[in-house]
C-alpha cells in the first residue's frame, strides 16, 4: 500500500491511503498556523510515489521544496515525537512558473480556450455585457477568426461596434455602452498584467504532468506572489480554467493506487468570491467529476467555510490548524467547523480547535471503504526539504536547467482577428458618407458581412471549425 504519513502523536501516526489522493482535500487555519508546511510535506510526499503535483506558492517560501533540509533540533524532537523512522532530509524535483515571466517560465492561454463563461468572471461583466461577449465568440468562430490575445478580442468588439446594425437580427442589440464597458475592463485587465497570460505558445497540460528519472512526481510551482496582489481575479481565473481543461483533456482512469496529479489551490476563497452561481455550480460539478480522471484538489484558506457547502462535502481529508475565535461570529464558526469533523470521544473538538499549536492540527483521512476517519489530534511531521525559500541564485540555476528552459519564452504572433479585421479593412474601397446606408455587396452581404467571410475563407475552414472552445463546450469549454 503506498501512503503518506501526515503526523501523529503520543504512539499514533496518521496516514493517508494514496489511493484516495483524488478524494480531494482542504488544509485550513487562521494565519501563522502552519498550514504552507502542512502543504509542503502533502507535495513532497506526493512526489515520493511518483504523483506529479501543481501548486500555487502565495507567499514566496515554497521554492525550499526543491533542495534538502537542515538537520535542526527542532525537527529532531519532533521526528522522535512522531516516531519517523524513514526521515532523511532531501529536496524533490520541481519546475518555476509565473504569468508574468519573472521568476519562472511564462504561463499562457489564449482568449478562445479561456472562453466566455471564465472571461466574463474575469471581467465582472453583468449579465448584458456577458451577453454581448458571448455574441463576440460566436460570430468570430462562425467566421473562422482566431482570438488569440488581447488585441483580437478588442478588434472584434471594435468590429462589431461598427457593425452593430448588421448584427442586430442575428444576435440582438449590441450597444456602444456595452462594447465600451467592456474594451475599458480590458483595458483595467491589461494594466494588471493579463497581456502576459493571454497569447501564444499557450501552456501544454501534459507539462504538469511529468516525473524525473528517478520516477518521482515533477513539482510544478507557480509563483503567485505579484500575481495574487496585483490581479487576484486572474489568479482566480488561471486556476479555473486549468481545472476544467484537465477535466477535458485527461482520460477516465477510475480506480487506481495513486492519482495521476495533485492540484494545490492556496487562498482558495478567491476561486468562490464574487463568482456568479452559474460558475459556482459548474466548478461543483468539475471537482465531483475529476477525480475520476486521477486528480485530487486541495484547497488551502483560513477557514473551510471560504468553500461552498456543495464543494467541502466532497473533500475526503480535512486538516484543521488553529482557528481564533475572539468574537460571538467567531465562535459561531469554532462550532460549524467542528460538525465538519467525524467526533472522537476523547477529543473536544471545538476546544482543540482554539488550543491548537503552531504545527499541531486536527485531522480525518478517509478509509478503506471510503468513510472519514475519527478525528484525531496530531503533531504535523516536518518536512524534509528546506523549510523557506531558495535564494535568486538558486532559482536562477533551477531555471537554466528547466526541461523547459526555451518552449515557452519567446512570444508567438501568428496571423488571427487583428490582423485579419485590420487587412480586410483596409483593402476595402473608401465609401462616401451619403453612401454607406444603401452599401450591399451584389448577394445582399454588408460591407461587415462580405470582410468576415473572406476573412473565413482565407484562414481555411478546416482551422475555423477548431477555434474556439467555451461557447458549446459541456462545462466550462468544448475540446478543439
Amino acid at each position: 500500500m503506498q501512503n503518506i504519513i501526515i503526523g501523529g502523536q503520543n504512539g499514533v501516526k496518521v496516514i493517508m491511503d494514496a489511493a484516495m489522493g483524488n478524494r480531494h482535500g482542504m488544509i485550513s487555519g487562521a494565519t501563522g498556523t502552519g498550514k504552507t508546511i502542512t502543504l509542503q510535506i502533502l507535495a513532497e510526499g506526493y512526489s515520493r510515489l511518483g504523483v506529479p503535483v501543481f501548486l500555487a506558492d502565495i507567499k514566496g517560501d515554497l521554492s525550499g521544496i526543491t533542495v534538502p533540509g537542515q538537520p535542526h533540533d527542532k525537527i529532531s524532537e519532533r521526528i522522535k515525537q512522531i516516531g519517523l523512522e524513514d526521515f532523511q532530509h532531501r529536496g524533490n524535483p520541481a519546475v518555476f512558473w509565473d504569468i508574468f515571466a519573472k521568476t519562472g517560465h511564462p504561463l499562457r492561454t489564449t482568449i478562445s480556450d479561456m472562453g466566455p463563461l471564465l472571461l466574463s468572471n474575469l471581467l465582472e461583466l453583468n449579465d448584458t455585457q456577458s451577453g454581448v461577449l458571448y455574441s463576440c465568440f460566436k460570430i468570430a468562430d462562425e467566421q473562422g477568426l482566431l482570438l488569440l490575445d488581447l488585441k483580437d478580442l478588442r478588434a472584434m468588439l471594435t468590429w462589431m461596434g461598427t457593425e452593430a446594425k448588421a448584427l442586430q437580427v442575428e444576435y440582438g442589440n449590441i450597444t456602444s455602452a456595452s462594447l465600451g464597458a467592456i474594451q475599458r475592463k480590458l483595458l483595467v485587465l491589461e494594466e494588471q498584467g493579463a497581456a502576459n497570460f493571454f497569447g501564444e505558445p499557450e501552456i501544454q497540460l501534459d507539462d504538469f504532468c511529468k516525473t524525473d528519472f528517478s520516477g518521482n512526481g515533477v513539482i510544478s510551482i507557480l509563483d503567485a506572489t505579484e500575481l495574487t496582489t496585483k490581479s487576484p481575479r486572474l489568479y482566480a481565473t488561471f486556476l479555473l480554467w486549468l481545472l476544467a481543461e484537465l477535466f477535458e483533456t485527461l482520460p477516465e482512469v477510475g480506480d487506481a493506487d495513486c492519482p495521476k496529479l495533485v492540484l494545490f489551490f492556496d487562498e482558495a476563497h478567491l476561486l468562490f468570491d464574487q463568482a456568479p452561481k452559474v460558475l459556482v455550480d459548474k466548478i461543483e460539478q468539475i471537482v465531483r467529476l475529476i477525480r475520476s480522471k486521477g486528480v485530487g484538489v486541495y484547497f488551502i484558506s483560513q477557514s473551510p467555510l471560504d468553500i461552498p457547502e456543495d464543494i467541502l462535502g466532497q473533500l475526503g481529508l480535512k486538516i484543521q490548524h488553529a482557528l481564533r475565535a475572539f468574537t460571538p461570529k467567531d465562535q459561531q464558526v469554532v462550532r460549524s467547523v467542528a460538525a465538519t469533523f467525524r467526533s472522537n470521544p476523547i477529543i473536544d473538538t471545538e476546544e482543540a480547535l482554539q488550543n491548537l499549536k503552531t504545527g499541531e492540527a486536527l485531522v480525518s483521512v478517509l478509509n478503506k471503504d471510503g468513510s472519514p476517519s475519527p478525528v484525531e489530534r496530531i503533531l504535523i511531521r516536518p518536512p524534509e526539504s528546506q523549510i523557506g525559500p531558495v535564494t535568486a541564485q538558486q532559482r536562477e540555476e533551477m531555471m537554466r536547467r528547466s526541461p523547459f528552459n526555451g518552449r515557452y519564452e519567446q512570444l508567438l504572433d501568428r496571423e488571427s482577428a487583428y490582423e485579419l479585421l485590420k487587412q480586410k479593412a483596409e483593402q476595402q474601397p473608401l465609401v462616401q458618407p451619403a453612401q454607406r446606408p444603401a452599401s450591399r455587396a451584389g448577394t445582399g452581404q454588408s460591407v461587415g458581412e462580405a470582410l468576415l467571410k473572406s476573412a473565413a475563407r482565407s484562414i481555411g475552414s478546416s482551422i475555423g471549425r477548431q477555434i474556439i472552445r467555451g461557447v458549446l463546450g459541456s462545462l466550462l469549454g468544448g475540446r478543439r
